[in-house]
């Protein structure tokens, strides 16, 4: 390859004269529909949401400028984990706060050995896709739960004895009558501009605020500094649960980036080839950059990047107006106090609801898949995503071994090397 033919190629990738416009509007519209996804996914996860917003924003330019090195695809638009949500919270939890930054740092290492040998596919040989979709239909159910009760909130000053007062029941109508509008704009032009619902849902609610009392968004105006990502462990024994954390979520992380990658390359508009691994350095470097400012795990989310082609996207310039709209949100942050939560939990449920479509595709992959992939779900939602990713690959292969061995008399020591040799080969997991 020339090295003429090679900067045109990293040209196509980051910027083209030809598509700038589409590009520009495209960036605006998928940035705006980013908001309140990233406001939803910063609530789950226990994050401030200016945190969320601004680890957008990094992650977008820092997408942009490897479109430049070594593209990983073309239209892909970066954004906060919604899979990684729930973990990010026990996280929180678990650790404190003032630990995520070197969390972060840390799985954004983990990730950097995983791209620096190319590991990724040897974790899909380990963990089947229909389980990670029994896992992402898992989180999208704890979604849903956690969000439904924004349907019904009202305001502190408007409850009483009675649950079902006036007030409940009208929130209840509006959220109601919000989401089956939602869902009808969204199934007339999925296919065309799917961030229509997205406005539609955002306007009309800023609207009704203005003339019905409901309970808005609260931002924590924080300040964004940046810092090195040091751990404040008092425990020593606590490091182990922290490597354990950090490999469940880079790996999680990184598995989700493959399926997105797999997705984006059939909806490309010129049929462009992804490369996942270059899409892993982008992911690491905006993980790591992220962590010196306290910042969110980040991946190239599958519903933002068919908004952006479905908007007109052609090259990683739109990612980079993305990263500028959110930008000013970053900067104005008491302009999303106009956001009603009941838009924003309908925004939500609907996503939820997605990632537990997401079953649907493992139908096709038999009886035994389908089952155990609504397994790995509910065990996902009951237990946690470590809890229950482990528990379904464990179920998993006690099932393989006991059909090899039991009904197909094939030696133990045959079994595992056969799985051996699978790894060495980098084949696909069954």
């Amino acid at each position: 390859m020339t090295r003429a033919h090679h900067f045109i190629m990293q040209e196509s990738a980051a910027f083209q004269t030809k598509y700038m416009f589409r590009d520009l509007q495209a960036g605006i519209i998928t940035g705006t529909m980013a908001i309140p996804l990233t406001v939803g996914i910063a609530l789950m996860s226990n994050y401030p949401i200016k945190v969320a917003l601004a680890t957008v924003v990094f992650a977008c330019f820092i997408g942009w400028v490897n479109a430049w090195i070594k593209p990983g695809n073309y239209i892909g638009a970066p954004g906060v984990a919604a899979g990684l949500a729930p973990v990010l919270a026990i996280g929180v939890a678990d650790f404190g706060m003032e630990n995520m930054a070197f969390i972060i740092f840390l799985t954004a290492f983990i990730q950097a050995v995983i791209w620096k040998f190319d590991l990724q596919k040897y974790i899909l040989v380990a963990v089947p896709k229909y389980l990670v979709e029994g896992l992402l239909a898992g989180v999208g159910l704890k979604i849903v739960v956690n969000f439904f009760a924004m349907t019904y909130e009202i305001p502190q000053n408007l409850t009483s004895e009675a649950f079902w007062n006036e007030p409940r029941i009208q929130m209840v109508l509006i959220s109601t009558a919000s989401l089956g509008i939602f869902l009808y704009l969204f199934a007339k032009f999925q296919a065309r501009q799917p961030a229509i619902p997205y406005f539609v849902l955002i306007t009309a609610g800023a609207i009704i605020a203005q003339f019905i009392t409901l309970p808005m968004l609260h931002v924590e105006d924080i300040p964004l500094a940046l810092s090195l990502p040091l751990p404040h462990f008092d425990n020593v024994f606590i490091w182990m649960y922290v490597i354990g954390f950090t490999l469940m979520l880079a790996i999680i992380d990184v598995i989700e980036q493959v399926m997105s990658n797999a997705a984006i390359e059939k909806i490309d508009p010129l049929q462009r080839k992804c490369n996942t691994n270059n899409s892993l350095l982008a992911i690491w470097i905006a993980n790591m950059g992220s962590s010196f400012f306290g910042g969110m795990t980040n991946l190239d989310g599958l519903a933002k990047s068919t908004t952006n082609k479905l908007a007109g996207a052609y090259t990683k310039l739109s990612v980079l107006v993305v990263g500028a709209v959110i930008l000013f949100f970053v900067l104005n942050t008491q302009l999303l106090e106009y956001l009603p939560k009941f838009s924003l939990a309908v925004i939500m449920i609907f996503t939820g609801w997605k990632m537990m479509l997401g079953l649907a595709h493992v139908a096709y992959q038999g009886q035994y898949a389908l089952i155990l992939a609504i397994l790995c779900a509910l065990l996902v939602f009951r237990l946690g995503i470590f809890e229950g990713l482990l528990l379904a690959l464990l179920l998993h292969g006690s099932v393989n071994y006991i059909v090899f061995n039991q009904v197909q008399h094939v030696k133990t020591v045959t079994i595992i090397k056969k799985y051996l040799q699978r790894f060495a080969g980098g084949g696909g997991a069954d």
